[in-house]
């Protein structure tokens, strides 16, 4: 949002009404909205203006930064940009930040390119590393590009993707980002994809002065998917968030939402393993048609613990439960250690899982193909699924409006929120999607509510001189080699753009290539 935000959970005074009975109702607001659920009809595609831009930049031969909602049509840029690069008989690279990311991607690929021309390059698998279109993580890339600088030869490609390109703003990967932007020969064209980036003309005029290459911009605001914001009274009820959520003013929250939140003796849910009855809650859920369902939350054993409340949760489809048998029978004989799993009772029994960096890939794989085909009720997930990874729903439900960056927990960015919020809404199998807030001790809907209202974060810069950044630059990088990272950092641009620019996008108000590398070099006194 391009400014800190004060957070800080209200104090209760005493503790409101235990409810232990929950019933599934709905404001009278709420059913005008509900009936415009539905699927909606699927005319011949038909892309849009701005993805024909992209496609006529590249073919132009210029950088070009894609910011897009979620679920717009990003990927479909990428496959013609790959499309032409091969007819051309040239190589593409795919760099994401997730290796769940990575793994869907190149099962797309293949499946569009033919799986001999496409390899993959992740933590986890390395498989046909020779082929034209190339699938895996940005540290890859850069350490390619590592690799390529230290033996003087050209990087083996022609053309860069560089999927959730607002990972360049990111604490701890951001300098991944930075690094390959800044590496990346002049003759090879950079398409970056992004659903949240506020500052796209910096990061534009950046790429364009240190590459000497026309960065074009390529922006669109409206989601495919018109996106709708409850809240889940702990009785039961739903009300709309906001008085008036499709307003383009700020909007205030919802009359009842407001008293409900601001009274000192709420009613509360009752909690086990620090979770709220989410059997109830996906049961009003179903009520209402908001199924499928995204729930996140804080911590992977929170994940797991979900599934254990939802005992009591049956939602009877046996289409659903046949064709889901039939996967399972092609997919476990190639990989039949994760039979084993004791989640498996609950995505064959209940249509339920858990999801999240602590499990097998195999298994995370599984969840996400079952989910991108419709067959899951509900998937509780940490952050992961959030970023790129075709995981949709028609609702996402929000348990806690902070989240761990590695060190403690901070309140969501609006760059954070959107993504979230961007799996909610499965263009051409809804024509509407869902945010719900549940109220809790570690939810503050007031916050998450100016969220819903708020445009994308700028990146800023994460190229800073501290001791581990000095002894990776040194493992990899020559004094003279880092001084030209630093020259060519986005902080520097900024700053020589402007000298008299003070914003939280610089680390430092000192932040000139020159100190920059007499901070280094006196490391070493």
């Amino acid at each position: 949002m391009g400014r800190s935000v004060s957070f800080r959970f209200k104090k209760r005074g005493k503790k409101g009404r235990l409810i232990t009975s929950i019933r599934p109702k709905a404001d009278s607001k709420l059913k005008k909205i509900f009936q415009s659920i539905g699927i909606p009809d699927r005319p011949l595609f038909s892309p849009d203006p701005f993805q024909l831009k992209a496609v006529s930049a590249i073919k132009n031969g210029d950088d070009c930064l894609v910011s897009a909602p979620t679920g717009s049509g990003k990927t479909w840029i990428a496959e013609q940009a790959i499309s032409w690069i091969l007819e051309n008989g040239g190589k593409a690279w795919y760099a994401s930040p997730l290796k769940a990311l990575s793994n869907s991607k190149y099962n797309d690929f293949s499946e569009k390119f033919g799986s001999e021309n496409v390899g993959i390059l992740t933590g986890d698998l390395k498989e046909n590393p020779d082929a034209p279109v190339i699938v895996g993580t940005t540290e890859i890339l850069r350490n390619q590009l590592y690799d390529a600088m230290h033996k003087g030869v050209d990087l083996a490609t022609d053309f860069v993707i560089l999927d959730e390109a607002h990972y360049l703003g990111d604490g701890e990967r951001g300098v991944v980002w930075e690094e390959t932007i800044i590496y990346l020969p002049g003759r090879i064209p950079i398409l970056l994809l992004s659903a949240t980036i506020g500052n796209a003309k910096e990061i534009a005029g950046w790429i364009s002065h240190i590459r000497n290459r026309k960065c074009t911009i390529i922006q669109e605001t409206k989601r495919p998917v018109p996106l709708y914001p409850v809240f889940i009274h702990p009785a039961g009820t739903l009300y709309p968030l906001l008085s008036t959520p499709n307003s383009v003013k700020k909007s205030k929250l919802h009359r009842k939402v407001a008293d409900f939140i601001y009274n000192p003796n709420q009613p509360r849910l009752r909690m086990k393993h620090k979770l709220p009855p989410l059997g109830s809650i996906l049961k009003i859920l179903k009520k209402f048609n908001l199924l499928p369902a995204i729930f996140f939350l804080k911590s992977r054993a929170d994940c797991d613990n979900a599934l254990g409340l939802c005992e009591d949760f049956i939602n009877y489809q046996p289409d659903k439960d046949k064709k889901i048998s039939e996967y399972l029978d092609c997919y476990l004989p190639k990989i039949p250690y994760i039979a084993k799993s004791r989640q498996m009772t609950y995505l064959v029994n209940k249509r339920i899982g858990a999801h999240h960096s602590g499990q097998l890939p195999a298994w995370r794989m599984l969840l996400e193909n079952l989910m991108t085909r419709g067959l899951l009720d509900a998937v509780f997930a940490t952050s992961t699924v959030a970023a790129g990874v075709n995981f949709p729903a028609r609702t996402v439900v929000f348990l806690n409006s902070d989240q761990f960056n590695g060190v403690e927990f901070m309140p969501l960015t609006s760059t954070q929120f959107l993504q979230m919020t961007g799996r909610a809404g499965r263009r051409g199998m809804d024509k509407i999607g869902f945010a719900a807030i549940l109220p809790g001790k570690y939810m503050d809907t007031g916050y998450l509510a100016k969220l819903f209202q708020s445009p994308p974060a700028d990146i800023i810069s994460q190229i800073k001189i501290n001791f581990s950044m000095t002894l990776n630059l040194l493992l990899s990088h020559t004094p003279e080699k880092i001084k030209i990272l630093l020259e060519n950092s986005f902080a520097t641009y900024l700053l020589n753009k402007n000298k008299k620019i003070k914003r939280a996008r610089i680390q430092d108000k000192d932040n000139s290539p020159e100190n920059l590398f007499y901070d280094f070099i006196h490391y070493f006194d």
